[in-house]
């Protein structure tokens, strides 16, 4: 009955031919994007950029991932359009080893990792025999044994930066042993051993002490480790995915929630894309 109501207006209005068009349109759709991420600061920042993004007509959608792994796989099989976890020497890694044709679209935050303990203050008082968490992926390992050097308690072959492994630690004076685990896992293991390598929006996001207690922190001005906005080499340039990627890197919500997940601690990360 509305229908018919509208119609006779419309007929008296000599715009019957229009109505009948626009009755036979289906509603516009809107854009839709289906984004891996791991839970924390990544994954936080991107639901709070979905609201943002579904005002300018693009929905999103978070697919939560707890691994390091999966979220590569799902892009290059299409089952999710982008994945917002990684930085790029990790990508590269993964792109070399598994033959991904994946590529960044953009940069996003640029996080801090920090060497971590619950039973000691200071790094010196690491004991001989020690237990080190660290991360068992090959990048993410070597940006740790990076660290563990510049705190004092390794010393790595010469030349290999963040490609290091354990195969390549030159000088381990106090005998320490390494303890191989998923990034996003080393916050769980932190208290069983005398110090883990840790991501402080991991341990925000679990609450499982001071992100802020770092005994040491890598640095954040080295802008390679910024985490990207990866997908399918043949849609970097995709609309939709810049689209979102503006919007992200435009939003207040997102900054004030990356804020949060950092504690609200600039020494823990950064804006990257602001420091272009």
């Amino acid at each position: 009955m509305l229908f018919f109501k509208r119609f006779k207006t419309l007929v008296a209005t000599g715009a019957v031919v229009h109505a009948v068009l626009l009755a036979a349109l289906p509603a516009a759709a809107a854009d839709r994007l289906r984004i891996a991420v791991v839970p924390g600061a990544y994954a936080d920042s991107i639901i709070a950029a979905a609201k943002d993004a579904k005002a300018q007509g693009i929905e999103v959608e978070p697919v939560e991932f707890t691994d390091w792994t999966t979220p590569n796989v799902a892009v290059n099989s299409g089952d999710v359009d982008i994945n917002y976890f990684q930085h790029q020497p990790f990508l590269s890694n993964a792109i070399q080893k598994n033959g991904y044709a994946l590529a960044s679209a953009g940069t996003g935050i640029l996080a801090n990792v920090g060497l971590y303990s619950l039973k000691h203050k200071n790094v010196a008082d690491v004991p001989k025999g020690g237990k080190i968490g660290i991360a068992s992926d090959p990048v993410n390992q070597g940006r740790g044994l990076l660290l563990l050097q510049k705190a004092g308690l390794i010393k790595l072959k010469a030349g290999v930066g963040y490609l290091g492994s354990l195969s390549d630690i030159a000088e381990n004076p106090k005998a320490l042993q390494f303890v191989e685990v998923e990034g996003p896992q080393l916050v769980r293991i932190t208290g069983d051993v005398d110090l883990a390598q840790g991501y402080p929006h991991f341990i925000v996001a679990a609450k499982a002490f001071d992100p802020s207690s770092g005994l040491a922190y890598s640095g954040i001005e080295d802008a390679q480790f910024a985490i990207q906005f990866v997908v399918k080499k043949d849609r970097v340039n995709d609309p939709v995915v810049q689209k979102f990627i503006r919007i992200y890197q435009n939003s207040q919500a997102v900054r004030d929630v990356t804020r949060k997940a950092y504690n609200s601690d600039e020494r823990l990360y950064t804006l990257a894309w602001l420091k272009k």
